[in-house]
């Protein structure tokens, strides 16, 4: 009806779109915590790389942290077990903020990228922060 209210099927229409839109979002954030974590594995010399100095057994936090991504990963595909993954990826994200910040108070460390791009990854943390958190409760409406 145009200029009055949506009929049912064009609220049916979208409510499909939203919940196409949500489920690319749960893809995503899978595929890329997969490939992170992977990566983890295969170029740990990187990871090892930008591990502070003061982080015990440095190789077994990157594979342990690597383990993790790939589970939350996983877990973000499965409906009953999203919003405990979202909170397990909201917490390793959160346990990494340290070698973040390390790296942006050290640029001369890191010489691969530039400051800019180090106190970038800060921001981004942020971000991922709030699309892991809004990703991964529950909406009964989807």
């Amino acid at each position: 009806m145009p200029g009055g209210f949506p009929t049912t099927n064009a609220l049916a229409s979208l409510r499909g779109t939203w919940s196409g839109f949500i489920t690319w979002v749960f893809c995503s954030f899978s595929f890329g915590f997969f490939c992170g974590g992977i990566g983890h594995f295969v170029v740990s010399e990187f990871f090892l790389s930008i591990t502070p100095p003061y982080v015990p057994w440095p190789l077994a936090v990157v594979y342990v942290s690597g383990v993790l991504e790939i589970l939350g990963a996983i877990g973000i595909l499965l409906p009953q077990a999203r919003q405990l993954a979202g909170n397990c990826l909201i917490l390793l994200t959160l346990a990494v903020t340290p070698a973040n910040i390390h790296m942006s108070l050290n640029p001369e460390l890191y010489p691969f990228a530039t400051e800019w791009q180090l106190n970038l990854r800060l921001v981004i943390q942020v971000l991922l922060l709030v699309c892991i958190w809004w990703s991964t409760r529950d909406r009964r409406w989807v």
